[in-house]
C-alpha cells in the first residue's frame, strides 16, 4: 500500500512537470507547490469535463457574458478605489505575497466563500453580479504598472480556471500575460479564460496601467462525485487561504500564520546572502529527512 502510494504520488509529479510546453527546472520543480499539489490537482485536471489545454473558450461558461455586458459598470467601481487596489499591509496573504515586491497589487472581492464586507461596501454593484454566478468562487481587482513582471510560476489548485476581464488596459500588445508560451494581451471589456496550473508569466512593458477584474471559476468535472471532490476542496483548503483587504474582512487559517511561516523563510534567505552552501545543506538534508520518513512509515 505504501509504495503504492509512493508510486502515484511521484506519477502524479511527473505529470505536472511534463503537461505543457513550458516546464520548470527539474531542481525548481522538486520544491516547488505544485509538486507537493501534484497528486490532486492531477485528479483535477484528469477528471475534469473540460479539454486539458492552456486556454479555454469563453463560451464554455455562457453564464459569465453577464460579467462581459456589464463591464463598464464594474470599470467604474474598480476606477472608484483605485487608492484601495493594493499591497497587504501586513504578513497576511502568502498566495500572493511574491507579487507585491514586482509592483502588482490587488483588491479582495471574494475568495472561495463569502464576499469581503469591504467589497461590499465599496463595490456593490461588482458583488452583487459575482454573487448570481454560482461557479465564481473567487474574484479581485488587479492592478499591474508600467515596468512590473511576474515571472515564471504555476498557480498552486487546478480545481479553478483564471477568468480576466479587461477593465483599464493599456490596449496594447506590451501588456501580455503568456500561458505555456502563447501570449495574451487584454483588451478593454474583452475576457480570457487560462488553465493557470501551466507555467504562466505576465509583463506590463508599456507606459500605462492594468487594471482587471481576476476570477476563479469551478473547473466542471465529468461526474456529479468529482464536482463534489472538488466543491469540498475548495470551501474548506481554499477558503483558508482568504486574505482580508482591511480588518473587517476575514483571514484564514493559512493567512493567519503565515506571519510566523515568513519570518522562518526570511531567515534562511538571510543565511542563503551570507553561506550558500549552508543553505543549500540544511535545505536538501530537511528534504531527505521528509523523504525518508515516508519511506520508513
Amino acid at each position: 500500500m505504501k509504495w503504492t502510494l509512493i508510486t502515484l504520488f511521484l506519477a502524479s509529479v511527473c505529470y505536472t512537470h511534463y503537461r505543457g510546453k513550458v516546464r520548470h527546472r527539474w531542481l525548481r520543480q522538486s520544491t516547488d507547490h505544485s509538486t507537493f499539489m501534484a497528486p490532486i490537482n492531477a485528479f483535477m485536471t484528469l477528471f475534469s469535463s473540460l479539454p486539458d489545454k492552456p486556454y479555454h473558450d469563453v463560451n464554455s461558461y455562457p453564464e459569465l457574458k453577464a460579467l462581459a455586458e456589464q463591464w463598464q459598470v464594474i470599470r467604474d467601481e474598480a476606477i472608484a478605489l483605485q487608492g484601495e487596489i493594493k499591497a497587504s499591509a501586513n504578513m497576511d496573504d502568502a498566495g500572493f505575497n511574491s507579487f507585491f515586491r514586482r509592483g502588482w497589487t490587488r483588491f479582495y472581492l471574494k475568495w472561495y466563500g463569502e464576499s469581503h464586507p469591504s467589497a461590499v461596501q465599496r463595490c456593490p454593484r461588482t458583488v452583487a453580479i459575482l454573487d448570481s454566478i454560482p461557479t465564481i468562487k473567487a474574484a479581485m481587482f488587479t492592478q499591474l504598472p508600467p515596468g512590473a513582471d511576474l515571472g515564471k510560476h504555476r498557480d498552486p489548485y487546478a480545481g479553478s480556471l483564471r477568468y480576466h476581464l479587461g477593465l483599464v488596459t493599456p490596449n496594447d500588445d506590451r501588456c501580455f500575460i503568456d500561458v505555456d508560451g502563447v501570449r495574451y494581451s487584454w483588451r478593454d471589456g474583452e475576457a480570457v479564460i487560462f488553465d493557470e496550473t501551466y507555467i504562466h508569466w505576465a509583463a506590463n512593458e508599456s507606459d500605462k496601467n492594468r487594471i482587471i477584474l481576476f476570477c476563479d471559476l469551478e473547473r466542471k468535472m465529468k461526474w456529479r462525485w468529482a464536482q463534489a471532490v472538488n466543491h469540498w476542496f475548495s470551501s474548506t483548503v481554499m477558503a483558508a487561504t482568504a486574505a482580508p483587504n482591511d480588518m473587517h474582512d476575514r483571514t484564514g487559517g493559512v493567512n493567519r500564520a503565515f506571519k510566523y511561516i515568513y519570518s522562518v523563510r526570511a531567515a534562511f534567505k538571510r543565511l542563503k546572502a551570507r553561506n550558500k552552501f549552508a543553505y543549500y545543506a540544511i535545505k536538501w538534508s530537511f528534504l531527505a529527512a521528509i523523504v525518508g520518513g515516508v519511506i520508513l512509515i
